[in-house]
């Protein structure tokens, strides 16, 4: 039988505090409000709470005036995966295009800047950087948010990332432990598994992490995966020998550890999301991400009934609930006692689009004319990841409008895109704009009839550039990005 040191109000707020839900709208919701007074002690915004810097400045301030010491948590990897930037494209390059340039001073600078903006709006925990090592091509979710293919560039440069975004008040949060990068899986819809050698884990996956624990990182994002050489029964976010064993007790980690969204398929599909929250906070997470997909109040109160039940039943430890909860409020009063009026960086402003600059590679096959002419930009889509959404425009058509007046684009995707992009362009001179090129054979194909008809076109690839360089000028960015379209169409011009 179970015996109480605290109150059922303790309690209670113990297991609102390990919560960081989102919520609907561009205000602050009046539930919301009534949690922060009893107890919440976290909030996460997403897309849909963001409609510009200054709104999302008046939503935190409202919110921070339930409780001062609010933890207000975004996802703002910069690159592909934006949020504050959700509707325009990101300022920011993304990981791979800062590991493309491979200057970690620059990285420091990039996220300096971000993290100044994020704290001008009020955000001090950022659900980033990917600590993953992109060692497997053709992973469906992960990608251009890895630095790259080497552990050892990967590390250095998480390490400056989590020192430039802690160096202005926001709290890092590196993910995603023990590291995403080596699935086929994308664990928004299933469980992945990661079959590696204890020897391969640890000078791969893990070398990135314990630069970032080194660093200084305030908190460690749980993966959705399986890592049978750790543990052969649960993935990653509900297993003890790798939360607690692995990350605490072998690293010497003692910062926050929060769970990847608890929504996704590969916890809420498999275990369900109640029984999988009380897993992963037994099992050494101390921070709940929930909300991506579920943004409402009883989704709140049905997850805090079911940790105070599974400490009343004894499935979880009272002591292990009360020091998850310690630990959110510990990163809460960091931030807090970090606050400070931001000063910009030197030369802040244009630092987003230098990095996206410095990134970019061109590739020019023998005497291509130079692009001075109007051209058709045609735009080869796949389908977005969870992660990256739908919401965000991406692509070099909008610059090269605005650079060359006539300019016409347009998007196509599937096994006739190229036919179809060719007639569309009925004889102008086509640049075609790709991304993972050499994860979709259609857009391969495109290409191919493309270029056949047309020697003169230009490749902009967007994505990891795996493929072989083709075109006249093929040109690559290392990420979709608005500012990576500035430079790409940059790039277009100078050819």
């Amino acid at each position: 039988m179970t015996t109480f040191t605290t109150g059922a109000g303790t309690l209670t707020r113990d297991a609102l505090a390990v919560l960081q839900p989102g919520f609907t709208g561009t205000t602050a919701p009046d539930w919301v409000r009534r949690r922060l007074a009893e107890g919440l002690v976290s909030v996460a915004l997403f897309g849909r709470n963001v409609a510009d810097a200054e709104q999302v400045t008046a939503l935190t301030a409202a919110l921070r005036a339930e409780r001062d010491d609010l933890l207000v948590a975004i996802d703002e990897e910069s690159g592909d995966v934006t949020r504050l930037e959700v509707r325009t494209g990101s300022s920011f390059p993304g990981n791979h295009a800062l590991g493309a340039v491979d200057d970690p001073a620059l990285t420091r600078r990039v996220a300096r800047e971000l993290g100044r903006r994020l704290a001008a709006c009020g955000v001090n925990l950022n659900w980033a950087p990917s600590a993953d090592v992109n060692a497997n091509p053709d992973n469906p979710v992960i990608g251009v948010r890895s630095f790259g293919h080497d552990p050892a560039l990967v590390a250095r440069h998480t390490a400056a990332y989590v020192e430039g975004l802690q160096s202005n008040g926001v709290a890092a949060c590196t993910k995603h432990f023990p590291g995403h990068g080596d699935t086929s899986v994308d664990s928004h819809h299933a469980l992945p598994q990661i079959d590696v050698d204890a020897t391969t884990l640890h000078e791969r996956e893990l070398r990135p992490f314990r630069a970032a624990i080194e660093a200084g990182t305030r908190a460690v994002m749980t993966a959705h995966i399986r890592v049978p050489v750790l543990d052969q029964d649960r993935p990653a976010t509900l297993s003890p020998r790798i939360l607690t064993g692995l990350l605490r007790d072998e690293l010497g980690y003692d910062g926050l550890i929060v769970t990847d969204g608890m929504e996704m398929g590969a916890v809420a599909g498999t275990y369900g999301l109640e029984h999988g929250v009380v897993l992963a906070i037994a099992a050494g997470a101390d921070a709940i991400c929930v909300g991506g997909g579920l943004a409402d109040e009883d989704t709140v109160l049905r997850l805090q009934d079911a940790l105070v039940t599974a400490v009343r039943s004894g499935e979880l430890s009272e002591e292990r609930l009360a020091d998850a909860a310690a630990r959110v409020r510990s990163l809460a009063a960091w931030t807090t006692g970090m606050r400070r009026p931001p000063a910009a960086d030197d030369p802040a402003p244009e630092i987003g689009l230098t990095a996206a600059r410095r990134a970019v590679t061109v590739t020019r096959a023998a005497g291509p004319a130079p692009v001075t002419d109007p051209v058709y930009v045609a735009t080869f889509s796949p389908a977005p990841n969870i992660a990256v959404g739908d919401e965000t425009p991406w692509g070099v058509g909008t610059e090269l409008e605005r650079l060359l007046p006539g300019t016409v684009t347009a998007h196509f995707t599937g096994p006739d895109a190229g036919a179809e992009a060719l007639r569309a362009a009925d004889g102008r001179r086509v640049v075609a704009v790709v991304r993972d090129e050499h994860r979709h054979p259609w857009m391969g194909a495109a290409l191919d009839t493309l270029i056949a008809a047309g020697p003169d076109t230009v490749v902009v690839e967007m994505g990891v550039p795996q493929s072989t360089p083709r075109g006249a000028v093929h040109i690559a960015t290392h990420g979709a990005a608005r500012v990576c379209g500035v430079a790409a169409a940059e790039a277009v011009l100078a050819g």
